[in-house]
């Protein structure tokens, strides 16, 4: 049953031990620090919990069946799921399209899709990147024309997260082919069962297939469902990322990583020895700075400000060294370092696997390296 609290009212540290007890209390004891994103059946039973405790969509206004919740709150909801090793959900509805369409949306259109996410009849995944689009979409590709009473979409989508699992997924199409870079892109959405459209998983270097492509050929998408004005899509879209930033920043990665890596070292015997301890230390000290930078980014969100470009940095420093504190566990690892399986002697450590986990790190959510020009242009006033 939905909670009838108003956790807006509470102050913060009494609201951080409400979701602390409630989630231990709650949490499916065999969900928790999954080695991989769970799939939607695997989630299933912790989206109906948190459905039913009116937890799912904490950001949401109340009367549209969030939380209301203010972004730090948010925060400490993040936070206090991360340290119970909380699994993540197939969120791209609640996270992504969900703000989206409240803040863009028609009102038919907030009536038919928002309370499909919350019940978990609808799964979102998201159409953004393509074969030579991914960062920068300015070469997108996939094009939708104008047919009258529809759409008739054409084009290809990349490296869609639990494409084979979602039955709805949002796309960025090119309306407008005379117009310049992100302009003359819309938003649509769309049944994936649509005639058409095709899903072809790709299996990853972890042997999952979390990642597909998506082809489109001649689907029908009715006029309805286009999201926001004409030619805007790219406007709109860039309005979600801000709190994503912050989200993929959270030292939450690395924190584990490290603990891991000091539980494999004293396994295999090294944690004793003066140059690996060194290591260890300036791990340590990289992930202590990448905490106080978090950290201050978090009071803004607390204290209601907006989060400008420099938090790119979060995403950057956190990906890299989440990288790094893997490529240390699979040198001392030694022969066990070919293993994608968790090691017999601490079923909690699998080298390997956090490793191929760590790769794509530094990619998705905007490459560090289209990070690192946001922050050249948007922080430093550097030219192109």
């Amino acid at each position: 049953m939905t909670s009838t609290l108003d956790y807006t009212t509470m102050d913060d540290s009494t609201f951080r031990q409400h979701v602390r007890d409630w989630v231990r209390g709650h949490y499916p004891e065999q969900l928790r620090n999954p080695r991989k994103r769970l799939g939607t059946d695997s989630s299933h039973e912790w989206y109906q919990l948190l459905s039913r405790q009116g937890w799912l969509a904490p950001g949401w206004p109340r009367e549209l069946g969030g939380m209301g919740l203010s972004a730090g709150k948010q925060l400490i909801m993040m936070e206090e799921m991360e340290q119970h090793g909380c699994a993540r959900l197939p969120d791209t509805g609640l996270t992504m399209l969900g703000p989206l369409l409240i803040h863009f949306g028609t009102e038919e259109q907030k009536a038919f899709y928002l309370p499909k996410i919350l019940s978990g009849d609808h799964i979102w995944c998201q159409g953004y990147s393509e074969p030579d689009a991914g960062s920068d979409l300015s070469s997108l590709r996939t094009e939708a024309i104008d047919a009258g009473d529809h759409w008739r979409v054409n084009g290809q989508k990349t490296w869609t997260t639990m494409g084979s699992e979602a039955n709805w997924i949002f796309v960025l199409v090119r309306t407008d082919r005379g117009a310049k870079a992100q302009a003359g892109i819309s938003f649509l959405l769309m049944p994936m069962d649509s005639p058409g459209v095709q899903v072809r998983p790709i299996l990853n270097l972890d042997l999952h297939t979390e990642f597909c492509e998506v082809f489109f050929d001649d689907v029908k998408v009715p006029k309805v469902n286009l999201v926001g004005e004409i030619n805007q899509g790219w406007s709109m879209a860039k309005a979600l990322l801000g709190f994503e930033r912050i989200f993929l920043g959270s030292p939450k990665q690395s924190t584990h990583a490290l603990e891991r890596l000091r539980r494999l070292a004293q396994l295999t015997g090294v944690w004793t020895d003066p140059v690996f301890r060194q290591r260890y230390a300036d791990l340590h000290l990289d992930l202590d700075s990448h905490c106080a930078l978090f950290e201050s980014f978090a009071d803004a969100l607390r204290r209601g400000e907006p989060l400008g470009a420099e938090v790119s940095m979060l995403k950057i420093f956190q990906s890299e060294l989440y990288q790094r504190i893997n490529e240390v566990a699979l040198e001392i690892a030694g022969e066990q370092s070919a293993l994608l399986d968790p090691l017999p002697e601490d079923r909690a450590l699998y080298p390997a696997g956090l490793f191929i986990q760590s790769l794509p790190t530094t990619i998705y959510g905007g490459s560090n390296e289209i990070q690192r020009n946001i922050l050249a242009k948007q922080v430093l006033g550097l030219s192109a």
